[in-house]
């Protein structure tokens, strides 16, 4: 099938960063051509006259099945945070975590997001949901010590059995993770470190998110933990790091020499008070990749990546005292081709390229937050002016999964008419 975007703002995010009037072409999952007029038949035409046409958000660091808990966890310490969190993951079934994710891909999808990377457990069950939605997860099953976790079986092998089970299908990429050195002892990393290289699985783990976190760890072994997740050999290239807020300047360039990312959540750091602000400038200077995420929707309580891009901004910004921190191009590369590169998929996704798969969003030009619209000022509209609400249709793979804000996938009143119950089952207690 081969559909034509006419007559668009397209903001390609190629290496050139280019803005470009004109068309995108698809025929079937990927894209075909760029910029020209479009002069052949095509099964479907959309006008996009006015319209920003752009890649899919890659939201790197979530935990999407949470969705369905929102507001259950609000306003506590992180301890008790954490206390009640862990209480109601160990009663979910897999009712409960299909609608959760499939509530959370809704979400996503109306703002915008085709790519997500999740850390969790039961990723099966979030596998077929998010298949069901028709975006793409990059699954990764939380490992940590089998003493410490309320899975059934050894975590480890409960995430080999995933992939074994899902590698090869479409939009679902399964991979490893690791909830972090506070639950997870060296063997656990290191045979979960082993395994991602053996199947070169991408990996997401949790990282210095607090300063207590780093303190226990660095009593327990006297090093912090980047250093001695480093010297046990489990940083890399295919590693994600969420959060990575508690870190020293060695720590960052031993990061940087692995060829690793972070994954920053501003929202969810702040939210939670843990204190601590990614040091994104250093990261830079270090050679680390630098994407972003949402994390859950308990700690964030939105999954909207346009929320977070400007939150990352302006946190940046503030504690450096600095306002040239993270320009506004630099953040929507973190949210497209960096967070591409953070999940191995760089050569597929996170720009507007022919042969790419066609992993794009249509923002309304014509919406008063994003006017006035022109290429001198259309990034930094969409870094600070937009909002998920401004993206009209969404494209995965070469799929529509929404089209004039109606997404076209999922039983969106059906989903939603249970979820009510759900949280009652769940967080009433």
């Amino acid at each position: 099938m081969i559909t034509a975007i006419r007559n668009a703002w397209i903001v390609t995010q190629d290496a050139s960063r280019r803005i470009i009037k004109g068309d995108v072409v698809i025929d079937g999952e990927k894209i075909v051509s760029v910029g020209p007029e479009y002069n052949g038949t095509a099964d479907r035409e959309i006008d996009a006259t006015g319209d920003i046409v752009m890649p899919g958000m890659i939201n790197t660091h979530t935990h999407v099945a949470m969705s369905v808990m929102k507001g259950v966890v609000d306003d506590l310490t992180f301890p008790d945070f954490l206390d009640k969190v862990f209480k109601i993951d160990s009663d979910r079934t897999d009712k409960d975590l299909d609608i959760g994710t499939k509530i959370g891909c809704m979400e996503m999808i109306r703002s915008g997001t085709t790519t997500f990377m999740d850390l969790y457990y039961s990723e099966d069950v979030i596998a077929k949901a998010t298949q069901q939605a028709g975006i793409r997860g990059v699954l990764c099953w939380c490992c940590l010590d089998e003493d410490k976790t309320t899975q059934k079986g050894n975590p480890v092998q409960n995430c080999k059995n995933f992939h074994s089970k899902f590698k090869g299908e479409r939009k679902i990429v399964p991979g490893v993770g690791l909830q972090g050195v506070y639950v997870c002892n060296e063997e656990t990393c290191v045979q979960a470190k082993e395994f991602s290289d053996e199947v070169g699985a991408p990996m997401n783990l949790h990282l210095s998110e607090t300063r207590g976190e780093v303190a226990d760890h660095k009593k327990q072994t006297g090093m912090r933990p980047g250093e001695w997740l480093s010297e046990i050999g489990v940083f890399g290239p295919r590693v994600v790091a969420a959060h990575s807020a508690w870190l020293t300047k060695r720590e960052v360039m031993l990061m940087g020499k692995s060829g690793m990312s972070i994954s920053s959540c501003p929202v969810s750091n702040m939210k939670l008070a843990t204190g601590g602000v990614a040091p994104i400038p250093e990261f830079i200077e270090a050679g680390v990749i630098v994407s972003f995420g949402t994390d859950g929707n308990t700690t964030n309580n939105t999954l909207d990546m346009f929320a977070e891009m400007k939150s990352l901004a302006l946190l940046q910004k503030s504690s450096r005292w600095d306002p040239l921190v993270c320009k506004a191009q630099q953040v929507l590369d973190f949210a497209t081709i960096n967070g591409a590169k953070a999940v191995g998929m760089q050569d597929k996704i996170g720009s507007i390229e022919p042969g790419k798969y066609a992993d794009l969003i249509i923002l309304d030009g014509k919406a008063p937050n994003m006017r006035p619209l022109l290429p001198e000022n259309m990034i930094a509209n969409i870094v600070y002016s937009g909002n998920g609400l401004n993206t009209k249709t969404v494209f995965c793979q070469g799929d529509m999964v929404m089209q004039d804000g109606n997404i076209l996938t999922l039983d969106k009143d059906a989903i939603l008419d249970r979820s009510e119950d759900i949280w009652k089952t769940l967080c009433l207690r």
